[in-house]
């Protein structure tokens, strides 16, 4: 077969000229990269080789080699593993095939520091090779398979892939150094790279040079090690090697169980947020070790998916080697080990939300939506999220616990109240909120979509009932005045507002479910609300988005009496032909309200007419 020229996917192209353009510093990285997708290569035998025992062919030592070659400009990467078919390389190494490939080529920005952290998060750091190669050969033979393959580019946007000799299974990754880069050549330098980046891979990285061969790294799994014997940079080396990231862990969990249960966890949370971390196709990505032989790095079973940003391993000593992925559903030791990974990263964020809450707070910034997602769907979870959940609120800056928001409850207040929106600025001026503002009461705002779902199922904390503010029976009657709480204007008497309304009802028809007196209003003129038992209105708007409501549902209009407009129509009201007269106002009213609360009017095109002409009258 003779070679083939492939063009990359356009998103490898941006991604590859950003990596050989913008990214200067750390260009030692590409070396930590390469070493680790061949430790990854060997683990996917290993795990292999466990049912199909061919796939060793005699050669069970696995390892990473390096080879320099200054004469040749060359620097080569080599691993014993599994291999890459000729479809494997062109899918691997030609095109992103991950989900989430819009939004990851939407990001990449040119900046360095952010590219390169994206870069590693999508799990492609074998484009890092380009930061010091002026051309990259991939020489591979899958494991079980007789024919190998070449896959070579010079990262201009195409590749050429064709038949190659190998004498053995694996990769070899020849780099055509670059002039300007010849420190890679040198063992020393090579030396301090592995020690520094790689030193907790758990196989030989071999470095050949100079006619001697020499193990350059302990070769042991860092998670097997005491805590006592591995340093911060360790731990941070390790994380960047199983989450392929570039920024450092917010929090490290490594631990040891003994006793009806054997297994080790070494946990880590990101101090920054995966970019995909919200595509549906993510899953969890905690690698499985049985007895320090990798099992799987996709095993949904270890973890929740409102834990899913958790990285790291863990390793057990209780499950069989040749475990299967249908095994591993419904295992009762990978049940009681998931039920203690919940237990401990719940407790250890109680412990960092109470110590440094400022730290608490990023963190909550960056993967508290996520955590969220346990109050729907784990309840028995639930009290320790809620507690520690923070929120945005409608009274002070910053993030507020509701143990915050209970302890600054005012007297006569029994509730814990809560707004859904899409915008934090918005939900702020929000005409729900200003009754409650003008008592001095707080209000949660609630930005999430999965904020929706949970209120469906929360219904106290700490026995006080989570309300929504925008229901017609959020009562603040019973609530005491503030100090700076304005007195009512004038407002119609009783007999001229129930007037009004019954014009406005007459009129709206079933396109409310009830006209009602606001006791929430002070300074507009009218809003919605839902009634107790009906959906939410944000949450009835989110559903339709996505088609899983059709028609909008019926509300309350409450009106402000002491508005001025509010007012004015109530004196028309007393007059003769008040329906008729009333007819454009009360629809334009309707519409008001509505697109308050971000919905469009229930027809634009007579929503401008009654506009109009109500314009034409006053001018």
């Amino acid at each position: 077969m003779t070679d083939q020229t492939m063009q990359f996917q356009s998103d490898v192209t941006r991604l590859l000229h950003i990596v050989t353009h913008a990214l200067y510093s750390q260009k030692e990285i590409f070396l930590r990269e390469l070493i680790s997708n061949a430790s990854d290569a060997c683990d996917k035998l290993r795990f292999a080789a466990q049912t199909e025992a061919d796939l060793w062919a005699g050669d069970t030592e696995l390892k990473v080699t390096l080879t320099p070659d200054k004469a040749a400009r060359t620097l080569t990467i080599a691993d014993n593993g599994i291999g890459m078919s000729r479809d494997e390389l062109v899918s691997n190494l030609g095109t992103i095939a991950r989900s989430g490939t819009g939004e990851f080529a939407a990001k990449l920005s040119g900046d360095a520091a952010k590219d390169m952290a994206l870069i590693g998060q999508f799990g492609v750091g074998f484009y890092s090779a380009f930061m010091v190669a002026s051309n990259v050969e991939v020489i591979s033979r899958k494991a079980g398979e007789t024919q190998a393959w070449r896959w070579t580019s010079d990262g201009s946007g195409q590749f050429t892939i064709g038949e190659a000799e190998k004498s053995g299974r694996g990769t070899a990754i020849v780099l055509h150094l670059r002039e300007g880069e010849d420190e890679f050549f040198e063992p020393a330098r090579l030396s301090h790279i592995v020690k520094t980046y790689s030193d907790h891979i758990a196989l030989p990285v071999v470095l050949e040079a100079e006619g001697k061969s020499e193990t350059l790294n302990s070769a042991s799994a860092l998670w097997a090690r005491q805590k006592s014997e591995i340093t911060k940079d360790q731990y941070q080396n390790f994380y960047h090697h199983v989450s392929h990231a570039f920024d450092d862990p917010w929090l490290t969990l490594h631990t040891r169980a003994e006793g009806k249960l054997d297994y080790t966890l070494l946990l880590f949370i990101p101090s920054s947020r995966p970019h995909d971390l919200f595509d549906p196709a993510r899953k969890a990505m905690l690698r499985l070790y049985v007895r320090r032989v990798f099992i799987t790095d996709r095993c949904d079973e270890l973890v929740p998916a409102w834990l899913r940003f958790l990285r790291g391993v863990v390793d057990s000593a209780d499950l069989p080697l040749n475990v299967s992925r249908e095994m591993l559903q419904h295992n009762p030791v990978l049940a009681r080990i998931k039920q203690a990974i919940i237990r401990r990263v719940l407790g250890e964020l109680e412990k960092k939300a109470g110590k440094d809450a400022e730290a608490y707070n990023a963190f909550w910034e960056s993967f508290g939506a996520v955590l969220k997602e346990g109050l729907y769907e784990d309840p028995e979870h639930r009290e320790v999220i809620l507690k520690l959940a923070r929120f945005r609120s409608s009274q002070r800056d910053g993030w507020v616990s509701l143990d915050d928001y209970i302890a600054a409850m005012k007297d006569g207040q029994s509730a814990i109240y809560v707004i859904n929106g899409d915008q934090l600025e918005q939900l702020k001026r929000s005409p729900q909120l200003e009754g409650f503002r003008a008592k001095g009461v707080e209000v949660l705002l609630l930005t999430d979509p999965v904020d929706d779902f949970w209120l469906s199922v929360v219904r106290d904390y700490a026995g006080k009932p989570v309300k929504s503010a925008s229901r017609a029976g959020a009562d603040l009657d019973a609530i005491a005045a503030s100090a700076d709480e304005k007195a009512p204007e004038d407002k119609p008497s009783e007999a001229a507002i129930g007037t009004l309304i019954a014009a406005l009802k007459q009129i709206l028809g079933e396109a409310v479910k009830d006209v009602r007196e606001s006791k929430r209003l002070t300074d507009s003129a009218v809003c919605l609300s839902a009634a107790e038992g009906d959906i939410d209105l944000h949450l009835e708007r989110l559903l339709r988005q996505h088609q899983k409501l059709d028609a909008v549902s019926a509300r309350i209009l409450e009106i402000n009496t002491t508005h001025p407009l509010i007012r004015a129509l109530a004196a028309r009201a007393q007059q003769p032909g008040a329906v008729d007269a009333l007819a454009d106002a009360a629809q334009l009213l309707l519409d008001q309200a509505r697109l308050v609360e971000g919905e469009a009017p229930a027809d634009p095109l007579l929503f401008a007419q009654r506009l109009a002409r109500l314009m034409e009258k006053a001018l």
